[in-house]
């Protein structure tokens, strides 16, 4: 085979130890050499590791995306002038029985030697800080609604039933009614008259759901809950003016991402972190897509295709939109693909609409541009449009056999349609 990479290296990679291998040109025409070095993972180890590697004129280096031991690896690396390839692992899969740290390295490094790999795409400084930031975001904000899930949990089993009259638990008036709980409030009527705007029209309801056996241990519970959630909102709104900091240098393609439907500022923020913004290297929508999991699989065998679902992709970008899609629930899409796929089927059509944002997203970024809303009406003239041509094409074909056909829209002096009643009137 032709060989891409002529002086590469190959990194097994693990938490305590790397497995380095070098394979270089030989003495002979077509001889390669191979050889194979432990490391330790510290720091000082992977400055001389990469010290090696550059005496030794080591060009490219692949390794496998191990958990987020390979983040330091890949620094030094790429700290001494190294081309780093880093790939899925799901890639590279060894010959069953022969499993050992050295000959891992050493296949890793033949394989990028012919130019075998994929490489997985690391952003850059700017995009790494703000993509780190709004994965953090989200994992407090799942926290946090980890911690609003549990305080439910606890007025449930004290049979307080606050959220089965307002729309949310942790609004202004459930907090107040909740607060009173703990500060030792059980008269119903009391906690009922804590509720504020529309939903005192419900007060007979109210009084009915905080009439319960909340006890003193039920409301250390709910004090320790309402802690831990105030904790996260406020350390979700710090996080907030550091993403928007770090988003800065990219206002201008955010602010463009934000007139498509269904995307705000936040999915927008995440969408520029997980893809760079430069859309040069994914050069259609359909393979963007597919690299966040959100294209069909392919399954055929003899010609047949079969079920096969998305492959796994960038879950973080798949989930924001995912949301995003949901958002536009009420859209001319979202019906659409609903009502093709049937009933119980929204997930599918929620999925197929994520795939048409992220792929209007693309051409967002690839043309800088703003979106276009082509109005709630564009499938209904669509149709109508595909009618009229529809009509005059069987038109001409039967005007192409001789027959002459007069077309009469529906309520033009049509005769009506037959009925039970009467069989024969259309005739």
């Amino acid at each position: 085979m032709e060989v891409i990479h002529p002086r590469v290296a190959g990194i097994d990679v693990h938490k305590k130890i790397v497995w380095v291998a070098v394979r270089l040109p030989g003495q002979r025409p077509g001889e390669r050499t191979v050889t194979a070095k432990r490391f330790k993972t510290f720091w000082r180890s992977l400055r001389q590791m990469a010290a090696w590697l550059a005496e030794l004129g080591v060009t490219d280096a692949a390794m496998e995306s191990t958990g987020v031991y390979w983040w330091p690896v890949y620094h030094a690396l790429a700290q001494a002038g190294i081309e780093v390839c880093v790939c899925n692992a799901a890639h590279m899969r060894n010959v069953p029985g022969r499993k050992r740290d050295v000959m891992d390295c050493q296949g890793i490094a033949e394989l990028h030697e012919h130019g075998l790999l994929r490489p997985s795409f690391i952003p850059a400084g700017a995009v790494a800080e703000l993509r780190a930031r709004t994965r953090y975001r989200k994992k407090l904000i799942e926290q946090r609604t980890s911690e609003g899930q549990r305080l439910a949990k606890v007025l449930e089993d004290a049979g307080i039933k606050i959220d089965s009259v307002a729309s949310r638990l942790l609004g202004v008036s459930g907090r107040a009614m909740i607060e009173a709980l703990i500060a030792g409030e059980r008269n119903p009527g009391r906690l009922a008259d804590l509720a504020l705007g529309r939903l005192r029209r419900k007060t007979e309801e109210l009084q009915l759901a905080c009439d319960g056996r909340f006890t003193v241990a039920h409301g250390q519970m709910c004090r320790l809950h309402l802690d831990a959630y105030d904790h996260l909102t406020a350390k979700i709104a710090e996080l907030d003016q550091l993403v928007a900091a770090a988003a800065a240098p990219f206002a201008p393609v955010i602010a463009r991402l934000v007139t498509i439907p269904g995307i705000g500022q936040r999915t927008a923020e995440v969408i520029v972190a997980e893809t760079g913004a430069d859309m040069t290297r994914f050069a259609t929508p359909a393979r963007l897509a597919a690299w966040a999991g959100l294209a069909p699989g392919d399954n055929e065998s003899a010609g047949k295709r079969k079920k096969a679902p998305a492959r796994n992709g960038n879950p973080h970008l798949r989930t924001a939109m995912v949301e995003a899609a949901w958002a536009t629930r009420p859209g001319a899409r979202f019906r659409r693909l609903a009502r093709r796929f049937g009933t119980g089927n929204e997930k599918k059509a929620a999925i197929a609409v994520a795939h048409t944002l992220l792929s209007i997203a693309w051409a967002v970024m690839r043309y800088d541009a703003d979106y276009t809303d082509a109005g709630a009406d564009y499938y209904e003239q669509r149709d109508q449009r595909n009618r009229e041509h529809l009509v005059r094409y069987h038109q001409n074909a039967l005007a192409r056999l001789g027959v002459e056909v007069i077309v009469t829209p529906p309520g033009d002096g049509a005769p009506p349609p037959p009925t039970p009643d009467n069989p024969g009137q259309a005739a």
